[in-house]
């Protein structure tokens, strides 16, 4: 029983770092998107949020895409 009990609470705490891991990368991805994105002229606010949802394919979205056009002025 004390085994099973001590193999629970070691599952758990791999779950755990796992996910605050898994947070922290997220994060991460996401204030280098904003700062790629700032590189690109688009608002840097914005983009990190959508980092935060989006993550990896927010990533291939700033860098796929060009950097918006400034229209002359007259």
């Amino acid at each position: 029983m004390a085994v099973a009990v001590r193999l629970l609470e070691v599952i758990r705490m791999d779950v755990t770092m796992f996910g605050r891991s898994y947070v922290v990368g997220w994060g991460t991805l996401a204030l280098i998107n904003a700062g790629l994105a700032q590189s690109k002229g688009r608002s840097r606010m914005a983009w990190f949020l959508v980092s935060l949802l989006l993550g990896p394919i927010a990533t291939l979205i700033i860098v796929v895409t060009d950097k918006p056009k400034v229209a002359a002025a007259p």
